[in-house]
């Protein structure tokens, strides 16, 4: 049972990035494709995803089964593994066998494959088929799929971050439950770690940048950051929200033992894909994290009970408890493509069809991507997924938006953390302001 959503994870969605300068020499709408095809005729189109697994490709070809038998005249070939730069190279090359249909688990792309014109705007689409994406689709996944009024992307399943903890260890703490707001994450971190000489018996929470899942942008989802202003500058440096949450992430590596003993520590964990992650073992006591999480711990047969909850939220917003950060896969029509009309069918499927969004998510464990989907009583999940679910339609839940240069931006956010985290930067107010002009000056160039 496969339960990772592979490119998703921190450093694969940073390191996406430097596949950027690949996609400004990609298709820029120059095609000479158009939908024009006939979607009723006999027809054959090429979709291409990146789910690998053996149960993976085993639920995207049930998938494809179930589309093919509504449209019988609609034939299509599949292949999987494909990543971005697959992606990008068969966009310039185009002809035959370039796909039609494409899936992508890097979201931080959205704004190139819009803007460059890469993938079709689906407006047109949607109009002609009366889908409202408000309606149809979760805050943050409506808005993860579009940039500067263009939508080219849809939702294809998302992906939730709460909060793991080891019930055990709260319980032997004396914790009664999982902590509401950061203070209290703060306080339930130090009384769930145990020294060992100079390292730990158990650490309360890996708050590093290199923790596993523990990015900038996943514990700055909790402070509803604002990374743009209305102009689409960078607004870093003017948000209380980023030099607050860099805070509180400097002052916690601080009082867990400083960045270069909490370092030599994660150098032991094992790979976060396996059976010793760290919060299987019990080496570390909460772990921030995505809804596969849930599946692969449970697998690993830990040796305590886990509990699931919406990641803490910063003392003055309460109110706002239960939101968390949404991403996750996103399907297009590229503009290479000469059946268009035969893709859309097969995209609004995938992305809209309830019973399709929910067999999928059922077979693969990642969150529904529409707001019928997440109600569905056909939904089969541990009770802990629900707070997952939650997550996803919570109207507080934030994304990280779509950018001209992609992902840069949150790597030069990232890299302000590594420097302020280690002690370089002191400054964090003279740092977010270096940081965003280095951002803008990113996006000029870009544009």
């Amino acid at each position: 049972m496969s339960t990772i959503r592979r490119n998703r994870k921190a450093a694969a969605a940073l390191a996406a990035s430097a596949s950027i300068a690949l996609f400004a020499s990609a298709c820029t709408g120059q095609s000479t494709s158009s939908a024009k095809d006939d979607p009723s005729k006999e027809t054959t189109i090429t979709f291409w995803h990146g789910w690998n697994a053996p149960d993976e490709v085993k639920a995207i070809q049930a998938d494809v089964d179930a589309f093919e038998k509504a449209h019988p005249n609609i034939h299509v070939k599949v292949v999987g593994n494909i990543n971005d730069d697959k992606i990008n190279q068969a966009l310039r090359a185009g002809g035959s066998n370039a796909p039609d249909v494409v899936s992508s688990f890097t979201t931080n792309n959205v704004g190139k494959f819009c803007s460059s014109h890469a993938f079709v705007d689906l407006n047109a689409f949607l109009k002609k088929d009366k889908i409202d994406p408000a309606k149809t689709f979760p805050k943050a996944m409506n808005e993860y799929t579009q940039f500067e009024g263009k939508r080219c992307t849809l939702p294809l399943l998302g992906d939730a971050y709460a909060l793991y903890y080891n019930k055990d260890a709260f319980k032997a703490a004396g914790i009664a439950e999982p902590p509401k707001t950061w203070s209290e994450f703060a306080k339930d971190a130090k009384l769930l770690t145990k020294t060992k000489g100079d390292s730990y018996e158990q650490l309360g929470f890996m708050p590093t940048y290199h923790g596993y899942e523990s990015t900038t942008e996943h514990y700055l989802a909790q402070w509803s950051p604002t990374y743009f202003d209305s102009s689409g500058r960078s607004n870093i440096a003017k948000d209380p929200a980023f030099a607050k949450a860099l805070a509180f992430q400097k002052q916690l590596v601080d009082d867990l033992g400083g960045f270069q003993k909490l370092e030599r520590f994660r150098t032991g964990f094992g790979d976060e894909l396996g059976a010793k992650h760290p919060f299987h073992l019990g080496q570390v006591a909460m772990q921030l994290d995505g809804e596969w999480r849930l599946a692969m711990a449970e697998e690993a047969k830990p040796k305590f009970e886990i509990g699931v909850a919406p990641l803490p939220v910063p003392d003055d917003q309460v109110a706002t408890t239960g939101k968390g950060y949404v991403t996750g896969t996103i399907v297009g029509i590229p503009a290479t493509s000469a059946k268009q009309n035969a893709a859309w069918e097969l995209v609004k499927f995938m992305a809209t069809d309830t019973d399709a969004v929910v067999n999928f998510a059922n077979a693969i464990h990642n969150v529904p991507s529409t707001l019928d989907a997440l109600k569905s009583p056909n939904l089969k999940y541990d009770p802990r997924f629900k707070t997952f679910l939650d997550i996803a339609q919570n109207p507080n839940s934030t994304t990280t938006p779509a950018s001209v240069n992609g992902g840069q931006y949150l790597l030069s956010l990232q890299n302000l953390g590594y420097d302020v985290e280690k002690g370089k930067q002191t400054d964090v107010k003279a740092g977010l302001e270096s940081t965003a002009r280095e951002i803008d000056s990113a996006i000029d160039q870009a544009k």
